[in-house]
């Protein structure tokens, strides 16, 4: 406080304040600055917006340090405030400023700096600001006050009680405010300020590189900046002091620096500018610092270790997809591994964790915006993001002394955990809580693996990451959520390990290099495969004649173990599309069951009807898939039934009644899709094309199918040919590595083109190649559940790819009207109350996501819907000369 004379605090009412004079610190009240960096949040901005127009008194925006909170509470007030200067009165008040901890008097004279222009009175500051807040306008009437109290953090409790009285006393007030943890006010409304977008971030990126003069142009620059932003998580702050490094260092050099270990280059990255930004802003460790200091001792004992688990992440709502959320640890691990053991209760000068608290700190943590909270309808689990984990890092190495390795304790926790959840997980699959353990082996995916990384680092331990890595086959994850390369990389580095320090093979490495050949062949790499099974079965045979013609001897059983015969078979079958796999995978089966592992044993039925589907007369082919049917209704197993089902289509397809197919797969379809079991679903996906093509081929002799009918059917195997060769593409996959896949889905495509002719096959293919394998179209088209919109008419429509209108946001839609229509990026800032930087924005993201250049392109991208409301915009535009926009239209 400014003050002329001596000035004696006081908060209370009725305690007079000598004040001859207030001023405003320079300033103070304002709303920052517009800056040209200000990027995304129309989802956030419509939220606040809404509040503010509905009976809202205290809104808080929430999130970690430099995310965004103070520049987006700005631009949203601000635009608020647009709509009517006359009838809104705005104050800001910057608490950075004020130490932590400062009490209610502090908070509310900070507050009186901001909203009394001078006071001559005796009156106390409660007094002065109830009637500055509450004072008439010229008219008489009270107009509306907006109060925003930017960084709360430090002083929620002060905080909490001046508003409290404030918005108790004051009717026509609304208080925003910013904070890395919510004030938890009664009726407050809690807007989580998250990351950027990824195309947000890299937009900022951009920005913030051209003030250094090193602009990202170009494609592999931009890929750079990207992968950049998504080591930052796409974090504002983050990406504006990564883009200051261009002033020292290429691209390439700041990407290589992220690593996510100890030897992260991000919390040693010089400051930003002197001048202009928040102290707490200046770097990377900054900005963590304010809210790490703020924590109590059992708070920041959990937060460094909690750098013993994977890096997790927080996402923007417009780039989460439905998909499993794999994120974070539960609590129980948390708990097991980071809590103290009675004997440790001293390591740690005093402070230790209790099992029984952890939760409770978890929470306040949380509540810090240090770690995040990943919540599903079942479980909660918790991460810290790469750039928390970096500094908890540091931290936890700090704590290390020569009698305690605390990194190396905690790593070692970490392993044995997940190494003992993954192998109960893996005995216990083929149960009623299979999907249980299904579930949470496909969330703590980013762990295991991190595990299996701590394994091949301590001496003796690797075996304990192959045991991880079956583990996760077992349960299917790699095949479900498509991560097959990744897994057969840690099993060979893990079995090359065992092999150094065992000379002796053992089961578990047997077992390996079964599965190291199994997932070569679902990669289509048949060479690799056959290679290891080779390898696995001279481990296997010690007789070197009979070695030397195990390949012919199919129908004979040489004592392999049931995981050699299980790979053997799987080889024959898809490698070499050979009738003998039947034999060999039936062999399988049988010694899996008498080993007691039933899932094991399923898988080998699975594929053993597979086989006769598709390689099998027809009368093996109807036997075992209705006995693999059979077997999985007995288990009660949802994947395995629905794994028969699909397999039974084969065989009804082939050598029964495609209709009946078709009928059943669209019903496993619908079951599939919520259970993200990706290899199942592209399965599906290729089956239904088949039973397409058999229903054609059936039907045309006898006449069963119409002319249109047929065009039909065979248009639809067209899409599908497109979207599956998409979603092979996605997932990674060579069918021409699978050779019954490959001969069936060839015989499908030459079917629909003779009914089409080459051109329209063409043209459907295509059409169908646009569906999107992220987000399960192809599946749903397959399903029936989504469509291919028909192409237009038009000879210029033709020409045009199909629009993805449907990806804008609602104001960019709007936004895009405008533009097609004519109007300037000036004038639909003028219309929109918004400004030209965010129009300017909002015009790059709409030709980014339509995959346009120009905006004179746009037009062809409105649906019909919308094209009399382009229309009427163009009589309203502005400046009504040059070109009619609508002359393009058909």
């Amino acid at each position: 406080m400014v003050v002329s004379g001596s000035v004696q605090r006081a908060y209370t009412r009725g305690v007079a304040l000598h004040i001859v004079e207030v001023r405003r610190r320079q300033g103070a009240g304002r709303l920052p600055a517009p800056t040209h960096s200000f990027v995304g949040r129309d989802r956030e901005l419509e939220k606040i917006n809404t509040l503010l127009l509905g009976s809202a008194r205290l809104i808080t925006l929430t999130g970690r340090g430099g995310i965004g909170k103070t520049r987006l509470a700005a631009e949203a007030v601000r635009r608020y405030h647009k709509a009517d200067t006359r009838k809104i009165r705005v104050y800001w008040v910057r608490l950075a400023r004020l130490t932590p901890g400062s009490d209610t008097t502090a908070v509310a004279e900070e507050i009186a700096h901001t909203v009394i222009d001078a006071d001559f009175s005796g009156r106390s500051v409660w007094d002065a600001l109830l009637d500055t807040l509450t004072r008439p306008d010229p008219t008489g009437h009270t107009p509306r006050t907006i109060l925003v109290l930017d960084n709360c953090e430090h002083l929620l409790t002060a905080v909490v009680d001046l508003i409290t009285e404030l918005l108790e006393t004051i009717p026509k007030l609304t208080v925003v405010t910013t904070s890395r943890e919510p004030l938890c006010w009664v009726d407050e409304h809690l807007i989580p300020v998250p990351p950027l977008s990824r195309r947000n971030g890299v937009a900022l990126f951009r920005q913030r590189a051209e003030l250094t003069g090193h602009p990202v142009i170009g494609t592999e620059q931009a890929a750079t900046a990207a992968e950049i932003c998504r080591h930052i998580n796409n974090h504002p702050l983050y990406i504006q002091l990564a883009a200051a490094r261009l002033v020292h260092q290429p691209l390439a050099m700041i990407l290589s620096g992220l690593t996510g270990d100890v030897d992260d280059t991000r919390l040693r990255w010089s400051h930003g500018p002197r001048a202009g930004a928040d102290p707490r802003h200046r770097g990377v460790a900054d900005v963590i610092a304010w809210s790490y200091q703020l924590c109590g001792d059992s708070e920041r004992l959990l937060f460094d270790r909690l750098s013993v688990f994977a890096a997790g992440y927080d996402t923007n709502p417009d780039d989460t997809t439905n998909t499993v959320l794999d994120v974070g640890a539960d609590l129980d691990a948390i708990e097991t591994i980071c809590s103290d053991d009675t004997d440790d209760a001293n390591n740690h000068a005093g402070v230790s964790l209790a099992r029984g608290e952890i939760e409770n700190v978890l929470e306040c943590l949380a509540n810090h915006s240090l770690v995040s909270v990943h919540i599903t309808p079942t479980t909660v689990r918790y991460s810290l993001v790469e750039s928390l984990r970096v500094f908890a890092q540091y931290q936890l190495r700090q704590r290390s002394t020569p009698e305690m390795d605390a990194p190396a304790r905690l790593a070692d926790r970490h392993l044995r955990y997940y190494r003992d959840k993954i192998t109960y997980a893996a005995t216990h699959w083929f149960h009623p809580e299979g999907q249980d353990l299904l579930s949470w082996a496909l969330g703590a995916w980013a762990d295991l693996v991190t595990a299996i990384e701590t394994s091949l680092t301590i001496p003796g331990e690797a075996g304990a990451g192959l045991e991880i890595c079956l583990g996760l086959i077992s349960l299917r994850v790699p095949y479900i959520s498509g991560s097959v390369r990744e897994i057969r990389s840690w099993m060979q580095r893990c079995l090359d390990a065992t092999w150094a320090s065992t000379p002796r093979p053992t089961e578990l490495q047997i077992e390996a290099m079964a599965h190291v050949a199994l997932a070569a062949m679902a990669q289509g790499l048949l060479e690799d495969a056959e290679r290891m099974l080779e390898e696995c079965i001279t481990v296997c045979i010690p007789d070197p004649d009979l070695r030397a013609h195990w390949r012919h001897t199919a129908e004979t059983d040489l004592g392999l173990p049931a995981v050699a015969e299980y790979a053997w078979g799987m080889e024959l079958l898809f490698a070499r599309g050979d009738a003998c796999a039947i034999t060999v995978l039936t062999r399988a089966r049988d010694k899996f069951d008498a080993l007691g592992h039933p899932g094991a044993a399923s898988l080998s039925e699975l594929f053993t009807a597979v086989a006769a589907s598709i390689l099998g007369t027809a009368y093996q082919a109807h036997e075992i898939t209705q006995r693999c049917l059979d077997r999985a209704n007995a288990s009660g197993i949802l994947w395995e039934k629905l794994w028969a089902q699909l397999i039974r289509a084969i065989a009804l397809a082939r050598h029964g009644d495609p209709t009946e197919a078709l009928a059943l797969l669209r019903t496993v379809l619908a079951q599939l899709l919520p259970l993200h079991d990706q290899w199942a679903g592209w399965w599906a996906v290729e089956f239904r094309s088949w039973s397409l093509a058999y229903l054609i081929t059936d039907s045309r002799p006898a006449g069963k199918l119409d002319h249109n009918k047929l065009v039909a059917v065979a248009t639809e195997i067209a899409h599908l040919a497109g979207g599956v060769k998409t979603l092979r593409a996605h997932l990674g996959i060579d069918i021409g590595a699978i050779r019954p896949f490959a001969d069936e889905s060839a015989k499908a495509i030459t079917v629909a083109r003779r009914v089409l002719g080459s051109d329209a096959f063409t043209a459907a293919e295509t059409r169908g190649a646009r569906l999107r394998p992220e987000l399960g179209e192809v599946q749903r088209f397959a399903m029936g559940t989504h469509h291919i919109d028909t192409p237009p008419t038009s000879s210029l429509a033709k020409k045009v790819p199909l629009s993805r209108w449907h990806d804008l946001t609602k104001a960019e839609q709007q936004v895009a009207i405008l533009a097609a229509a004519g109007w300037t990026n000036t004038a639909i800032s003028a219309r929109r109350g918004t400004s030209v930087r965010t129009i300017d924005t909002q015009i790059a993201a709409i030709l980014h996501k339509l995959v346009i250049t120009s905006r004179e392109d746009i037009i062809e991208h409105i649906p019909r819907s919308a094209i009399d409301q382009v229309r009427t915009e163009t009589t309203r535009r502005p400046d009504r000369t040059g070109q009619n926009p609508l002359h393009r239209l058909p």
